[in-house]
């Protein structure tokens, strides 16, 4: 169970009620509203009703394609796996308020997962499988699961943390199920997926959710500190859904002919949202890739035609400036939406040559949110002009202003300021942290972000600065309470160590030997200290280092130039 502040964090409630209306105020001031028209929204539905509510109209076509095995599941045949997967969840215990975790890479089960968790009137919490061990619990520990689908790979992760003494058991005090072979004490997907039992799909049936009630638990250090879970309601992905495709001349066009590329983790909440739930309601196929590969990316853009393409700028590097790109047909893409974190010029002119045909522009986010704040109006049915290095406007339904960060008063056009938003698409609050979640969204219900930005003449919205706790890097939040001890190894591998979240995030993206969870007792260089990184580079090479430590090195520059301690 789950609520927004509990003095016993083991029982929170998951249905409290929605907060009272805030007091009206008396300050003066701007408020940005979308271009476009307020819709009518279901927000008064369950997720899972509202993802599916137009099913008979594409029930026959393709919804989620595996880009590893090829297999192509249509609408029908989702909803009916994840309406098994519910039942299946159900016979194991699950119930209402219950939390599971995913953790898995891009995958078909995911999706059936968390919206069989949703039919329950559960919350799904997805985690990086990347994490090392001690991240993993945190989370898993924290947000309460009471049982963790994933791959059988993990497993061992899993394993090393919680046969550790007063930690839950394995297969005793918690299930564990992998997509593929189970190892011991594990349960295989079809268990739940295969499930056909009339008792437990009539029980779901008759489960009464609350649109106020959590449906997903992502974890953000928000604008500062440790990671934090984000309580978000089934009526506050409705909404930031509905904001994107609803409505005559949706902000993001989606139609049933499109094939969305989902190559970005599920487990974020960008990928999760503007990918997943968007293409569910509009009946869009889902193309999902484990991992970003390059060559097996362009194969499969090209084998599948993929027509919206959801990036990070690490992404647009590689689509802008590998010469593979040359040799494949990218023809079939009609709009690239990058986000997570800003998008240089260069990079868009460079994308802009090799898929001349498409639009491409930004959205702007933040897991509170709900996650979308802003997106660019080329997206729309009826398109309007894009704007380099803009995030779009404010989404419709939604109100957005500028405040000075000393004094708090308004801010007109042109005029940067801390950006905040108010909409029923933000968060509930942080689990089990009442003074975070106030220092978060304030009395009137705005959501401050930490993001420091304007919006233009044409209420255009663009981000110049962050607030200094926290680092970004390639989407990715790195805040400084998080870092503690990082050693490279000799041999190319990464040492990590207690007290590191955020940056094992970081470390697993760009460095591909294996996570050793103790130091070894020769070789390490010591780091600390160290600002002639270019030097240090050149004494790694000499010792047989590849190139992947320009990248780690650019990390550990980063993490120290903003006063992070990096230490053997």
């Amino acid at each position: 169970m789950i609520s927004i502040a509990s003095p016993e964090p083991a029982k929170p409630e998951i249905s409290s009620p929605p907060p009272p209306p805030p007091p009206p105020s008396t300050e003066p001031r701007v408020v940005f509203r979308s271009k476009l028209p307020d819709i009518p929204i279901s927000s008064q539905l369950p997720l899972h009703t509202y993802c599916f509510e137009h099913l008979s109209k594409f029930s026959d076509r393709p919804c989620l394609i595996s880009g590893s095995t090829g297999k192509i599941y249509s609408f029908s045949e989702t909803h009916l796996i994840a309406r098994r997967t519910a039942a299946g969840l159900s016979k194991l215990g699950i119930k209402k308020g219950d939390v599971i975790m995913i953790l898995l890479q891009n995958c078909p089960e995911f999706a059936f997962a968390f919206m069989g968790a949703s039919m329950l009137g559960a919350v799904t919490t997805a985690a990086n499988p990347f994490y090392t061990s001690a991240e993993i619990f945190k989370q898993f520990s924290t947000s309460g699961a009471k049982l963790i689908i994933t791959q059988s790979q993990y497993v061992d992760k899993l394993r090393d943390i919680f046969s550790k003494e007063n930690h839950p058991v394995l297969g005793q005090d918690f299930t564990v199920i992998t997509v593929d072979d189970p190892p011991e004490n594990c349960l295989h997907f079809s268990v739940i997926s295969e499930a056909k039992d009339t008792e437990n799909e009539n029980e779901i049936s008759r489960v009464s959710i609350n649109p106020d009630d959590p449906v997903a638990l992502p974890f953000s250090s928000g604008t500062t500190g440790l990671p934090k879970g984000v309580m978000l309601t089934h009526k506050s992905l409705i909404t930031s859904v509905a904001q994107q495709v609803d409505g005559d001349n949706p902000n993001l066009y989606l139609t049933t002919e499109d094939v969305v590329l989902c190559v970005l983790p599920l487990f974020h909440i960008y990928s999760l949202n503007s990918v997943l739930l968007c293409s569910l309601r509009a009946g869009a196929a889902v193309l999902l890739m484990q991992k970003f590969e390059i060559g097996a990316l362009l194969e499969l853009i090209q084998r599948h035609k993929v027509s919206v393409a959801a990036v990070v700028p690490p992404l647009v590097l590689a689509l802008a400036k590998n010469p593979m790109v040359e040799k494949f047909d990218l023809s079939s893409i009609r709009l690239v939406l990058s986000g997570a974190a800003p998008l240089g010029k260069e990079l868009e002119e460079a994308l802009q040559n090799r898929v001349p045909q498409a639009v491409l522009g930004q959205g702007y986010g933040m897991t509170e949110a709900g996650p979308v704040l802003s997106m660019c109006l080329g997206f729309a049915k009826q398109p309007f002009p894009t704007k380099s290095g803009s995030c779009g406007t404010v989404v419709r339904n939604a109100e957005l202003k500028v405040v000075d960060p000393e004094t708090g008063c308004s801010l007109g056009y042109n005029q940067p300021g801390e950006i905040c938003i108010r909409g029923a698409q933000i968060m509930k609050g942080y689990l089990n942290d009442q003074q975070a979640t106030e220092n978060t969204i304030d009395i009137e219900g705005w959501l401050h972000t930490g993001d420091i930005g304007f919006v233009d003449d044409d209420d255009e919205i663009f981000i110049v600065d962050r607030v200094k706790e926290i680092i970004k890097f390639k989407g990715f939040q790195v805040c400084r309470f998080c870092t503690q001890k990082l050693t490279i190894n000799y041999d190319g591998s990464l040492i990590m160590m207690e007290g590191q979240l955020q940056v094992g995030v970081i470390a697993n993206l760009l460095w591909k030997g294996p996570i050793l969870h103790q130091p070894r007792l020769s070789q390490n260089i010591n780091l600390l200290g160290k600002r002639d990184f270019h030097g240090e580079l050149s004494r790694l090479r000499m010792q047989r280092m590849d190139e992947r430590v320009t990248s780690l090195l650019l990390v550990l520059w980063i993490l120290q130039r903003n006063n992070v301690s990096v230490s053997n």
